[in-house]
């Protein structure tokens, strides 16, 4: 399906990530999974995979500093001549209601999850405009639609994905690059497991599938937006929520 594609995921050595790494990888692509901490499992996971015969390189570096977005991008390229795609999906939550949040804490999780998209979007983009295509996958959120008790950070930069989206979309539009949202739900992930289990009940009440999402599901939608029969989608959101959104 991507034999000979190369792929580019931030933050693809964790959870919905790492996902979506093996996905794209076990569909033949070269995927150069990003990370910022955790280079053991990073290393495990790259192990894994090229065990099973899929194509891994790991690299690290931070979305929020344009330098080291750049560097990785210099990486991939040097390494491989091409990158094909670009899944945005490192993210970060620092939660505290508004009254209780500092500037440090809004900033940090905007400058992870809305700048850091924008960051390595910009390293990529004139080699995807010089090839005459691409695609880009921007990993948003339910939250930054429904919004949350104490992620106002964390829904403000969900949220602005959904702008950077549409605007890059409509300017790639005659680039031959096409540029979409996939935005999850409760993903049984990590970070969710951090919730308390009351509230993760809560939640899950409220789904009406009645369920946490799997990260295969979100890998899945994101494949499909990366295939060429899919050349036609861009500037879209999907949602994968289990229908908490009615």
């Amino acid at each position: 399906m991507f034999d000979g594609r190369v792929a580019l995921v931030t933050g693809g050595t964790r959870g919905i990530g790492a996902a979506i790494t093996e996905k794209l990888a076990k569909g033949g692509a070269h995927v150069a999974a990003g990370y910022s901490r955790g280079k053991e499992g990073a290393e495990t996971l790259q192990r894994k995979l090229e065990g099973e015969g899929a194509k891994l390189s790991v690299h690290q570096g931070r979305v929020d500093d344009p330098q080291d977005c750049q560097r990785v991008v210099s990486e991939v390229l040097e390494r491989f001549g091409r990158i094909d795609y670009l899944v945005n999906n490192a993210g970060i939550t620092v939660d505290k209601t508004v009254r209780k949040m500092t500037f440090d804490d809004w900033h940090n999780v905007l400058n992870v999850n809305l700048f850091g998209a924008f960051g390595m979007t910009k390293a990529v983009l004139e080699h995807m405009i010089e090839r005459g295509s691409g695609r880009i996958v921007n990993i948003s959120s339910v939250i930054g639609e429904t919004g949350n008790v104490g992620q106002a950070n964390y829904a403000a930069s969900k949220a602005g994905l959904v702008g950077l989206t549409k605007s890059l979309a409509l300017e790639m539009s005659r680039r031959g690059i096409t540029v979409n949202v996939v935005a999850p739900g409760f993903i049984a992930t990590e970070m969710v497991s951090q919730m308390p289990q009351a509230a993760l009940d809560a939640v899950v009440e409220k789904i009406p599938l009645r369920r946490l999402g799997k990260p295969e599901e979100v890998a899945r939608v994101v494949s499909f937006l990366l295939e060429d029969e899919s050349s036609y989608i861009t500037g879209a959101v999907y949602t994968i929520n289990g229908g908490l959104d009615m």
